[in-house]
């Protein structure tokens, strides 16, 4: 793929800052059209990309980056900065192992000045390096870059309220796409805003403001009318009340005005919030038309978008258990829903437009997801919170302060345990079996194909104690669910296979490739189902009978499932050797998921050579004895 004329210049922001100022509309149509192109070949986020092409470019041409920090929240609308600080040529290999991350990231390059993945970091981040500048008596700018709807978690406005009291020389960008807090934007909003963030009205202003210092009443006069003047203009009363001075809203897509406006606030000091308005999709029709379609796509022909599938394709354990959600709720009229801004990606579409008043979508807002869910519970009704596992870790404390402490009866049906693939470590499952294992009151599954996940969200819900049913990313064997709302017997698993001298301990998305390392080694397989309570009885009769125990999960090694086994073994006296087999004590990077697992030996191949290398270890010590 190659670049167009402008952009294939620009290696650096540097050499953006040299164009002519009438050439960057053009470099914007260049750059979007290479995005396209790009993110059609690789798959990636896009609609949001293309919806801050203008604002990337007038960020750089405006800021002296790196020496400026800029910092994006979450990271879905990095790519034309990656493209623009000198990575264009490498978007051939974007997410995939080895190549360029969907996210910044601060190891790839000095312009990826914070790692992100998870939503509403930008300002507490930004806010730290513009303190630190003070510390250190520099000059430099700290920009955050934030989306409206990463606005709505509590740690933007915590940053916020850190910000206004401590006087920060930084400049909080919100990119607001969903029109949802924001009057028409035209001309008379763009010159507005750049009138105001004008040196001329800021310094009559401050100018008056040190004047009505010694007439109080006066002042705060004066200041009651500014904001209500700005208030028939501007949204921005409550910005301003945490201290900041706000500006806008400003069209995001018109260079014409984001530019000076920019220019102007980088000379202001203090803290100043500017509100600019774009599309997602912006440029390509198709995805302005469906935003969430193109939000995270596939491969694709740009020519003729994103088509359907012809079949029914694989089933996921997403699907699976959206499907269970509406039975049960259908079931039982207990039945809550909650999402934390996940609708689509956790499979609650059809339970949203089947039981509107049953469901919830709090926004970005982990933490207070798992607590309504509590106070829901605690008034009798059944919630089900629906949450990736890289983001329940935003809720750690409420998990076990507001839910397990009183066991609540909350349903956790935990999506993405395990490697995810190409987003990469910010959002890979890997703790999860850790972090809740160690949890009084809590049960916890991890089902082995989409069939046993329905039974053990039926289980879970059946439970009158906190419940989690951890469930990989994507589909795995196709076992085709049951219609049914039965349940398993809580702390039991099964011996799906039976063989001689090894016994392997699988759990969750690792049977299907335990079992066919035990086909190798003729190995005892057991689905262990449940990782608490564990089932004790079945690892006690397979140390009786197998001279190596091995335990396998998709999750970190340290503090894992294998921990606890070794925990009943040793308790139940039993000297019987155990191999530990779980993911490695580092972050793993962006890939294929099975690749992933493969270099890691968790896939059947790596099973089997590791066992042989523990029974080839063995033999030589009985030999030199």
């Amino acid at each position: 793929m190659s670049a167009s004329s402008l952009l294939e210049k620009i290696d650096s922001p540097a050499d953006l800052r040299r164009l002519e100022r009438k050439l960057l509309p053009q470099l914007a149509t260049e750059l979007r059209a290479f995005l396209i192109d790009s993110v059609a070949q690789t798959g990636g986020h896009l609609s949001s990309n293309l919806g801050t092409v203008e604002l990337t470019i007038a960020l750089h041409a405006v800021f002296d980056t790196p020496e400026d920090r800029l910092v994006w929240d979450v990271g879905h609308q990095c790519y034309a900065h990656k493209i623009l600080t000198g990575r264009r040529t490498g978007m051939n290999r974007l997410r995939m192992h080895g190549g360029v991350s969907g996210f910044p990231k601060r190891n790839e390059s000095p312009f990826d000045t914070f790692g992100v993945g998870h939503s509403s970091t930008s300002i507490s981040a930004a806010l730290g390096m513009a303190l630190a500048a003070r510390h250190k008596g520099e000059e430099r700018k700290a920009i955050a870059v934030i989306g409206d709807g990463a606005m709505s978690a509590g740690m933007a406005f915590e940053a916020l309220n850190n910000a206004g009291v401590a006087d920060a020389d930084m400049l909080v960008i919100l990119n607001d796409n969903e029109m949802s807090i924001s009057p028409p934007v035209g001309a008379l909003n763009n010159i507005l805003t750049r009138l105001m963030s004008g040196k001329t009205f800021n310094a009559a202003r401050d100018g008056a403001r040190h004047m009505l210092e010694f007439a109080p009443p006066l002042l705060e006069l004066a200041r009651r009318a500014e904001e209500h003047v700005k208030g028939m203009i501007a949204p921005g009363t409550l910005f301003e009340e945490f201290g900041f001075h706000y500006y806008g809203p400003i069209d995001g897509h018109d260079l014409d005005a984001l530019i000076p406006t920019l220019e102007n606030l980088r000379d202001l000091k203090g803290p100043k919030f500017l509100h600019v308005i774009t599309k997602k999709g912006q440029g390509y029709k198709l995805a302005e038309a469906d935003p969430i379609l193109y939000h995270g796509v596939s491969k694709f022909a740009p020519g003729e978008g994103i088509k359907a599938g012809k079949g029914p394709g694989k089933l996921t354990y997403t699907q699976v258990f959206g499907d269970w959600l509406c039975d049960m709720a259908t079931a039982d009229s207990r039945l809550v829903g909650i999402t934390p801004a996940m609708r689509e990606g956790s499979g609650l579409v059809r339970f949203a437009e089947t039981f509107p008043d049953r469901y919830y979508d709090v926004g970005i807002a982990e933490q207070h997801a798992v607590t309504f869910a509590a106070g829901l519970a605690c008034e009798g009704l059944k919630p089900v919170v629906a949450i990736y596992s890289t983001f329940l870790q935003r809720a750690y404390d409420q998990l076990i302060h507001d839910v397990a402490l009183q066991n609540l009866p909350v349903v956790f049906a935990v999506d993405r345990g395990g490697l995810v693939g190409a987003d990469g470590p910010t959002h890979h499952g890997t703790f999860d079996l850790s972090f809740v294992t160690c949890i009084p009151n809590l049960v916890v599954m991890t089902p082995a194909d989409e069939a046993e996940c329905r039974r053990m969200l039926s289980t879970a819900y059946a439970l009158d104690c906190p419940s989690m049913v951890r469930y990989p990313r994507g589909g795995g064997t196709c076992a085709v669910p049951q219609a049914g709302l039965d349940t398993l017997p809580v702390g039991k698993g099964e011996t799906i296979r039976p063989g001689k001298d090894v016994a392997l301990l699988a759990f969750g998305s690792l049977v299907p490739a335990a079992l066919a390392a035990g086909e190798e080694l003729d190995a005892t397989v057991a689905n262990m189902r449940f990782v608490k309570p564990i089932d004790t009885e079945l690892i006690v009769e397979l140390a009786g009978n197998h001279s190596l125990l091995v335990s396998i999960e998709e999750n970190v090694v340290i503090g894992g499932v294998g921990s606890e086994i070794e925990r009943v073994l040793s308790e139940c006296g039993l000297n019987v050797p155990l191999i530990r087999l779980g993911l490695p004590d580092r972050f793993i990077d962006h890939g294929e998921q099975g690749q992933l697992l493969a270099d890691l030996g968790l896939d059947s191949a790596g099973i089997v050579r590791a066992v042989r290398a523990r029974g080839n270890t063995q033999q030589k010590r009985r030999q030199s004895q």
